[in-house]
């Protein structure tokens, strides 16, 4: 059976461009962010991104498959410098609509393999109009074989904040094949 190991916990009590988690030990089998989020950004449907270790190099590559009311659609991207961009709300959606994240970081200590990412997100935003709420799944590569020991989650590419309340847990997963 798996065990869920609380690394750290952070809530924001005001806008903040990223979130770090830094010094992670490398004694779990895998790493999960679960994130409450929204953005300042003037869009129904912003991002939430990640880079891991500090690499702003063009090391990441990325799938996702999205669904809004009426579209359904896939984004590819090689070479990126940032991982996966997963859907939340901006300031344009519903004041009080938060969106969900939860995002894996597969066998994250193991110096042998590149590192893989899998992560789904939703934002609801209670409408019905196209574009204004999704959903979307995501995986990726981090083109490195060294442990991640960082993870940074980042509000967009172009200095948005993540708003105050938005919230972020990290665990270490044990016994999860």
């Amino acid at each position: 059976m798996a065990v869920w190991n609380a690394i750290a916990h952070q809530e924001l009590s005001s806008g903040a461009t990223s979130v770090s988690f830094a010094s992670i030990a490398a004694s779990y089998d895998h790493l999960v962010l679960l994130s409450s989020a929204r953005s300042d950004a003037s869009e129904y449907n912003s991002y939430i991104n990640f880079r891991v270790n500090n690499d702003s190099g063009s090391n990441y590559s990325r799938r996702a498959i999205n669904a809004t009311t009426t579209t359904e659609n896939a984004v590819t991207g090689n070479s990126n410098s940032i991982w996966i961009y997963q859907w939340i709300p901006g300031a344009s959606s519903l004041a009080d609509n938060f969106g969900t994240t939860e995002t894996w970081f597969i066998d994250y200590s193991n110096t042998t393999t590149y590192k893989q990412i899998l992560s789904r997100s939703f934002n609801a935003n209670h409408s019905t109009t196209n574009s204004q709420w999704g959903a979307r799944v995501s995986s990726g590569v981090w083109s490195s074989t060294a442990a991640i020991d960082r993870v940074d989650a980042l509000c967009n590419e172009s200095g948005d904040d993540f708003v105050q309340y938005s919230s972020f847990t990290l665990y270490g997963i044990n016994g999860a094949g």
